[in-house]
């Protein structure tokens, strides 16, 4: 064995193994992108579920809720009413599975293109942004409107005579 075999770097990994190295920081990286990827999702469909079945219908179009919630491990009425969600939303969509036999044909889904989903949001982000910036003109206006409140003080008029 040479002593580069024996040298160990930080990570457990030998020096000679570069390959090693290179193959365990791709998957770290690979993880990281997939957390926020998750993160982002979740700000955008409003729950890490339905951003987990929009990857998940990304990755595999055409998936039943059944072969959704065997893949994410989500509990299949999650994976339903989360689909029924992004059906009504426009986030996936969805047509009867064909089959040569009879019986029931399940649903299959679709998710829509990532720059669809960024295009669907941009009004309601912008929208946003408007009246956080505008705050101050708004706020501006209601004060000028308000008018100062006075207070008068009238004493009765037997308190008056008293004090002659």
């Amino acid at each position: 064995m040479s002593t580069d075999d024996k040298n160990e770097d930080a990570t457990g990994v030998r020096d000679g193994s570069v390959r090693e190295r290179l193959e365990s920081e791709a998957d770290r990286a690979v993880e990281t992108l997939d957390d926020g990827l998750v993160d982002l999702l979740t700000w955008v469909l409003d729950t890490e579920t339905r951003a987990r079945i929009y990857i998940y219908l990304r990755e595999r179009p055409n998936s039943t809720s059944e072969e959704i919630s065997d893949g994410t491990g989500l509990y299949p009425s999650t994976v339903r009413e989360a689909l029924a969600e992004l059906n009504d939303d426009g986030k996936v969509h969805r047509r009867k599975r064909e089959s040569a036999g009879a019986g029931n044909n399940p649903y299959e889904y679709v998710a829509i293109a990532p720059n669809d989903l960024v295009t669907d949001i941009v009004g309601d982000v912008q929208e946003e942004l408007n009246t956080v910036f505008n705050l101050d003109d708004a706020l501006a206006d209601r004060r000028s409107d308000a008018r100062p409140v006075r207070i008068t003080v009238e004493r009765p008029a037997e308190e008056t005579a008293d004090d002659d």
